[in-house]
């Protein structure tokens, strides 16, 4: 149970409610254990009167019966409505230590960096935080609760009986340490098994998640039978693997059953042999077989509840994997800082170390606050990673980035992502209504302003179209919209933030030309005071900045002003005239 150590901290913090709940527990098991000596007594006082063989008046005899009914029947009704608390009380700590325990992992998810999420698959990120989840907290309530309830009702019942005959009660117990051992035994295997569930279930996970998300480009290639054959095998081997923990796990009631059986057979045959020695009475041997039948349940939740424990300590230990990661991006500096938007790259070199891409070999230049700089370049020049560095989303291998004039890791990251707007090149929409998508990048905004943003990024016509306008609820990934009405709420989203730093990557890529240009010319106005990174394959984006540079594998090969670069032959000439011809021929 190494791994579940990690619950401790719940445990503690919910310590006043386990508290009552173990302290409920006891006494509910104490009302229980009057009721076999109750009852052990009525066959007593049966017994005594049928040995007297008295045929006379049967009051007195009658109101004692009576007296022991009326106790069962009281203790019955106590013991139940104890038993009821004892849940409320444990059970629900285990959904508030599930709340907490996937708060904990989702603030940590968010905390992780990008390299993270491209080592890591959706599907499986979502087992862990819902099945996994799911059988700890099988641990954190039922689990603890049934362990509570069997020791305490051991503990109680054996005290019972040892006082009672301590003879017959060390007999009775005889087929423990049998069950001990098979429960050891039993417990490393569902341990080990139940970690291969869990894999399977993440990797089930991640194709159906793949699957619904991809499922255009299935259709559109005509692969439905193929993706299905796929699923169906994983399907099928998750389902062997699921089989294969059930088998262990359906060892353990037959053997709990069995043992229960061999304590009765112990109990009638000793029992009956001490009865006919006169060293017990019949009741007592009745007592003792309502005593081994009461804990036939707890002894079976034993081998049940050693499962659950097994697979929450295999799914904890997943958990933890993650748990234990140390963000890369850390925010090194707790106050808040004011970001004014001047960024200088000084020989930055960059390395992705999932695929050992060299992205930028000595990357430097200079945008000052207010000022607008073009990124143009071939795919995989590594336009797009300087917008991830600006963001602090990687830190760099060599050379140093400077915001305002100070190293972008000595700034508050919070004040940084809050100070810029980034647009990326495949806009990113959640499963929720246009005005919140638009209000994403500011959370308190007003109709009028969302408004305002939409007419910016001219995409406002658009919206209006729409049977429910700007309360019409997106499709998953903003599917709804085409892929031009995607970029355009993409900006408005940025531009409604009003930030201190715009990026934008390619957004304008799947808009037409008319378009973008009013789209520009909007943003030209708008980002006035603001400094703003425009990535694009495109002249017209570029040409009115203040700067523009020229990437090629990683490197910056030319630089300047539009004007100058146009009268350079390069790179920037020849995608000018090739983008001048190609619109003069439409």
């Amino acid at each position: 149970m190494k791994e579940l150590q990690h619950l401790r901290k719940y445990f503690y913090k919910y310590r006043v409610q386990l508290t009552i709940g173990i302290i409920i527990t006891i006494i509910s098991n104490l009302f229980k254990i009057f009721v076999p000596k109750l009852i052990g007594s009525i066959i007593d006082v049966v017994n005594e009167q049928q040995e007297k063989g008295s045929t006379g008046d049967l009051t007195a005899y009658k109101a004692e019966l009576l007296e022991y009914i009326l106790y069962i029947i009281g203790t019955a009704v106590v013991a139940g409505i104890l038993t009821f608390f004892m849940r409320q009380a444990i059970i629900n700590v285990s959904r508030y230590v599930e709340f907490d325990l996937k708060n904990e992992i989702y603030n940590q998810y968010q905390k992780l960096s990008l390299n993270f999420y491209k080592k890591n698959r959706t599907g499986d990120l979502m087992n862990r935080i819902s099945e996994d989840v799911g059988k700890v907290r099988m641990y954190a309530g039922p689990a603890i609760m049934y362990s509570i309830n069997t020791i305490t009702l051991f503990v109680v019942a054996l005290t019972f009986m040892y006082k009672q005959a301590p003879s017959l009660t060390l007999y009775t117990v005889i087929p423990l340490p049998i069950l001990s051992v098979l429960i050891y035994k039993i417990s490393k295997q569902i341990h080990k098994r139940s970690t291969v569930v869990q894999e399977y279930l993440s990797k089930l996970s991640t194709f159906t998640q793949e699957s619904f998300s991809g499922v255009s480009v299935i259709k559109a290639y005509g692969i439905e039978p193929q993706t299905s054959a796929k699923f169906n095998t994983l399907s099928t081997t998750s389902k062997e693997k699921q089989l294969s923990l059930v088998r262990v796990q359906a060892f353990f009631f037959p053997i709990m059953i069995l043992l229960i059986g061999v304590s009765n057979l112990i109990v009638i045959y000793i029992g009956g042999k001490q009865y006919i020695e006169g060293l017990i009475s019949l009741g007592t041997i009745i007592e003792f077989i309502i005593y081994v039948n009461m804990l036939t349940w707890p002894v079976a939740t034993v081998g049940w509840v050693t499962s659950i424990v097994q697979q929450a300590e295999a799914s904890q230990k997943r958990i933890n994997e993650f748990l234990k990661l140390e963000p890369e991006i850390t925010n090194t500096v707790e106050t808040p800082t004011t970001i004014k938007g001047t960024i200088e790259f000084k020989d930055v070199h960059f390395t992705y170390d999932d695929t050992n891409i060299n992205a930028l070999k000595g990357i430097s230049f200079k945008v000052n606050s207010g000022e607008t700089i073009a990124i143009i370049g071939k795919t995989g020049s590594g336009k797009s990673t300087i917008l991830d560095l600006i963001g602090r989303l990687y830190d760099i291998d060599n050379g140093s980035i400077l915001i305002d004039g100070n190293s972008i890791e000595q700034i508050n990251l919070n004040s940084l992502r809050e100070a810029t707007g980034y647009v990326p090149q495949d806009a990113f929409l959640f499963s929720d209504t246009i005005n919140n998508n638009i209000k994403f990048g500011k959370e308190d905004a007003t109709n009028e302003e969302v408004i305002t943003a939409a007419k910016n990024a001219q995409v406002h016509k658009n919206i209006t179209k729409f049977a429910k306008q700007y309360e019409t609820v997106l499709g998953e990934r903003g599917i709804t919209l085409s892929g031009g009405q995607k970029q355009r709420v993409s900006i408005a989203r940025a531009i409604i933030k009003s930030p201190q730093i715009l990026l934008f990557d390619d957004c304008l890529s799947a808009v037409d030309t008319e378009t973008e240009e009013k789209i520009l010319n909007n943003l030209n106005k708008l980002t006035a005071e603001k400094t703003t990174v425009i990535v694009s394959h495109r002249i017209s984006s570029a040409k009115n900045a203040d700067h523009i540079i020229v990437l090629d594998e990683g490197k910056i090969v030319q630089k300047g002003t539009h004007e100058t670069l146009i009268n350079t032959d390069g790179y920037y000439k020849d995608l000018y005239l090739k983008q001048l011809s190609a619109k003069e021929m439409l």
